[in-house]
């Protein structure tokens, strides 16, 4: 298979000390692929060693059928275009002039704009939302919209490649989705390949095609969303001790509360999910059921109960799990229950709310009220 951009042996570090060793990226035409890890693992080393911003230790980069080591900056200026995220250094520069210097590698020595380039300008100005923004001194405008103005110089330059160092940095959720919407028409529409780092997960699971994890000397591992997002890999590479990750939600759970379990919460199709957030937020320990295998309430259950009472997928609670879910039901002093309703598949915690009832049991109708 012929790729668009690759590395071979790449060693990436500083002052000739490797960082990372051994970097192995293959990318076709309108692939993105996103590099995650933790603070300080080196993502924007090996970022920046791509672009010619850092000198490799060893290695070579691809594009093409060339190494960027025989490219001049005006040849990597056709098929590269950067956002870091170091400040530019603008000088009585407005949104439309830092644009607009995404066009320097199309015009003369004078640096003149056509008007097929000021239309450039324009229309990349406009796919980020940001031509509003076009007569406002760069250095005015806040970390969010200048954001957007890097972005639009990208596009503005036609690139092959587009390069992003956190390009969600500052950005407010409207902002986020719109930017990675905007990446994927790009690479989907206009074939551009996308190299970036993300901190937020489940925007990466979501726009990316690739993954490479970065974490200590080595690459630990590269792939699709569906391979790294699973609960024990991105547990290992982020370290967790103190909480899980939950590759349903592409999310963080912070830790289960610790101790006896008091309380009983009798939820199921996602009514239990507020009440277990706020119970681990109070520190309150509590038990949960019955749930079934697939009810996205056990997605965070078992992530945050001190033990959740789980039946099999589509088939009614069986008596055992009943039984065993009575027994503990005995030991607690509350009950939250979430439903309003029961079918044939949850008859038995209809029964089981009949029995806290019955023993006398305290019935909140909501964590916020223990």
């Amino acid at each position: 298979m012929d790729y668009f951009f690759r590395t071979q042996q790449l060693t990436v570090g500083y002052n000739g000390k490797p960082l990372i060793r051994d970097i192995e990226i293959k990318l076709r035409k309108g692939q993105i692929l996103t590099l995650i890890g933790p603070n300080g693992s080196g993502k924007s080393t090996i970022l920046k060693s791509i672009t010619k911003h850092l000198k490799n230790i060893y290695g070579t980069v691809y594009i093409g059928n060339r190494s960027i080591d025989d490219m001049s900056s005006r040849d990597m200026s056709y098929q590269v275009a950067v956002v870091l995220t170091e400040r530019l250094k603008t000088e009585l520069m407005t949104c439309q002039d830092v644009v607009a210097t995404g066009r320097y590698p199309y015009t003369g020595m004078l640096g003149i704009l056509s008007e097929q380039d000021q239309l450039q300008v324009r229309n990349a100005m406009e796919l980020v939302n940001a031509w509003d923004l076009r007569d406002q001194d760069f250095t005015q405008v806040s970390d969010g919209q200048r954001q957007r103005i890097l972005l639009a110089r990208a596009i503005c330059q036609e690139p092959q490649i587009i390069v992003l160092d956190e390009p969600t940095s500052y950005l407010d959720v409207r902002y986020e989705l719109e930017l990675l919407n905007i990446l994927r028409i790009m690479a989907e529409e206009r074939n551009i390949t996308v190299i970036m780092s993300l901190h937020q997960l489940d925007m990466a699971q979501k726009a990316s095609d690739l993954v490479m994890c970065v974490k200590g000397e080595y690459i630990t591992h590269f792939g699709s969303p569906r391979e790294i997002f699973q609960r024990e890999l991105i547990s290992e590479l982020y370290e967790l001790s103190n909480g899980s990750y939950n590759p349903l939600f592409g999310s963080f759970e912070m830790e289960r509360p610790q101790g006896e379990p008091k309380v009983f919460v009798i939820a199921g199709g996602g009514t239990g999910i507020a009440e277990y957030r706020t119970l681990q937020k109070k520190r309150i320990p509590f038990v949960t059921g019955i749930l079934h295998e697939n009810d996205i309430d056990y997605q965070i259950a078992r992530d945050l109960a001190a033990q959740v009472f789980l039946a099999n997928s589509f088939e009614k609670i069986d008596h055992e799990t009943y039984a065993n879910a009575l027994q503990m039901l005995k030991s607690c002093e509350t009950v939250i229950n979430c439903l309003k309703s029961y079918g044939q598949m949850n008859e038995k915690n209809k029964e089981l709310y009949e029995e806290a009832l019955s023993m006398g049991l305290k019935i909140a109708n909501s964590a916020d009220a223990l």
